[in-house]
């Protein structure tokens, strides 16, 4: 496997610029942040910091681990590409124990933590302290009404938080919180890394609901996409009064949360979106330089 040479902890020689990366939440949409890792690869730039909401934690950790954009890229088509191998790794992410199978008489909801263990890479580490770039991770604090910013100890329970999506996975019980979804309060979470980095490149993989012509949107589709709406929302208001030199949004509408094992349609309909991180990146490249 590749990997990118370590992030600096200073500024380079020559006054070459930091960059942090925001990377944020929308479910299988999030894949397209592959292409902006790859992008940075290419053109070797390593944060200085990350950043991630629900998907954007998950892929952020992989960066901040020390994987290159291509084997992210290769891991995720070979591990969901498949059904085969969607399933055995569900399988083995299955409660042990049936009566952890229901609530009541209520089918219950799927152990984050268990599930991105079965489909995570093994160099994944147990904790952030072990992580080559420092990464924060966003999670909502539902009885406290309010965001929650995870950044040092176990890491999968904190990606679980992020990524607890309600209906689909547990919350977390952690450092005395109920966690859900980190993309409630900060779907981008930009503001993180503000100040630890000359340039913050955010990413908004939200997406937004579009019409489609062979069928009506089912209650679950509304759900979602009601979801999708709030989190823009947020997105919109945060913009008002604060804004990363870069923001982009790859063209992922047409794509559900869920769509995991659409992961080769996602890449292939965002690969654009590579070259443009590119240009942005180089263009703050050589206006660091003149200045």
């Amino acid at each position: 496997m590749s990997k990118r040479p370590t992030a600096a902890k200073k500024p380079a020689a020559g006054g070459a610029p930091r960059f942090a990366l925001a990377l944020g939440g929308g479910g299988a949409r999030g894949l397209a942040h592959i292409h902006a890792i790859e992008a940075l690869d290419e053109l070797g730039v390593v944060p200085v910091a990350i950043a991630g909401s629900s998907i954007g934690a998950i892929i952020g950790a992989a960066m901040a681990a020390g994987i290159s954009g291509k084997d992210i890229r290769d891991y995720s088509r070979a591990t969901l590409s498949r059904g085969s191998e969607v399933m055995a790794r569900l399988w083995k992410a299955r409660p042990k124990d049936v009566s952890n199978l229901f609530t009541g008489l209520r089918f219950s909801q799927f152990d984050g933590e268990q599930v991105l263990r079965a489909f995570m890479p093994d160099r994944i580490p147990d904790t952030f302290e072990e992580l080559e770039i420092p990464l924060q991770i966003t999670a909502t604090d539902y009885f406290g009404h309010g965001m929650a910013v995870l950044s040092s100890g176990p890491l999968f329970s904190a990606l679980a938080a992020s990524s607890a999506l309600p209906a689909v996975f547990k919350p977390v019980e952690r450092d005395g919180m109920t966690l859900i979804d980190g993309g409630i309060f900060n779907p981008v979470p930009f503001d993180l890394v503000e100040s630890l980095a000359d340039v913050v490149i955010a990413i908004d993989v939200v997406g937004a609901p579009e019409p489609s012509s062979r069928r009506k949107p089912s209650s679950i589709d509304l759900m979602f996409g009601a979801s999708q709406l709030m989190m823009q929302s947020v997105i919109a208001e945060k913009l008002k009064t604060q804004r990363p030199a870069i923001f982009l949004r790859p063209p992922v509408s047409r794509f559900r949360v869920l769509d995991f094992m659409k992961v080769e349609q996602v890449l292939n309909d965002t690969r654009a979106f590579k070259d443009e991180v590119k240009r942005v990146v180089e263009a703050a490249l050589v206006y660091a330089a003149k200045v």
